[in-house]
């Protein structure tokens, strides 16, 4: 049995087996703290940066999925500092990807108070008080636009919706699957998960497992009967 060790969070004393992440720990306590590229059966790779949270003595804010405790290590998860942070990150992912099939983003920008309302982060138009908030704050900016892939009987992508969590491509590879059919393409605000040379996915190494559909957290992903089911509906594309 792991040896356990003593912090705190939110002013509160918290035991924790030593190599715990903050993120276990503070969720063993009841402690919650938002996550969006961490997935518990994928490796923690701290991209998103949702999470992060205040450790007193650290210059900079910490990535709790990837951070392990410290005896006597004193940690603040909803400090203004904090707070600020994931409202940044959550108003730019707003302005730049489709947000409107992935709820727990919305309601998570609903109770912080980020700019813009669900009916404006999920794509409706933005001509609201929170739409010319966010353009005085951002400006306009570009939206990430992507045709949809429909290549295959199985799923499909729709990288206009992906935040790039990468957590599609971690269980495609070794993660899970090992089959390493997803990789990462372009650069900048034309980044995005990709196959190798662009292939048609029947092209590549994909079993068509299913896995990369079922941790996408935003939609990006889909199943290929759900998405025809859907395309003339709300957040569907006719």
């Amino acid at each position: 049995m792991a040896d356990l060790i003593s912090l705190t969070i939110n002013g509160r004393t918290v035991r924790a087996p030593a190599g715990n992440t903050i993120l276990k720990a503070a969720h063993s306590a009841g402690v919650e703290i938002p996550t969006l590229c961490y997935h518990p059966n994928l490796t923690a790779n701290g991209i998103c940066r949702l999470c992060v949270v205040e450790v007193v003595g650290a210059r900079n804010l910490q990535p709790a999925c990837v951070v392990p405790v410290a005896q006597g290590m004193v940690v603040n998860t909803e400090t203004e500092r904090v707070l600020t942070a994931r409202r940044v990150i959550l108003e730019l992912l707003a302005s730049t990807v489709d947000l409107s099939e992935a709820p727990e983003i919305l309601a998570y920008m609903e109770r912080i108070g980020a700019m813009g309302t669900a009916q404006e982060n999920a794509g409706m138009p933005r001509d609201g008080v929170g739409a010319a908030a966010r353009a005085a704050r951002f400006g306009e900016g570009v939206r990430r636009e992507f045709p949809v892939a429909v290549d295959n009987p199985f799923y499909i992508r729709d990288y206009s919706k992906c935040v790039m969590c990468w957590r599609c491509i971690q269980v495609c590879a070794g993660d899970v699957q090992n089959t390493f059919a997803l990789t990462w393409g372009g650069r900048g605000i034309h980044s995005h998960v990709a196959t190798s040379y662009s292939a048609p996915m029947p092209q590549t190494t994909c079993v068509f497992c299913g896995n990369c559909v079922g941790v996408c957290p935003t939609g990006a992903l889909k199943g290929r009967t759900e998405y025809e089911l859907g395309r003339d509906g709300p957040g569907g594309r006719p």
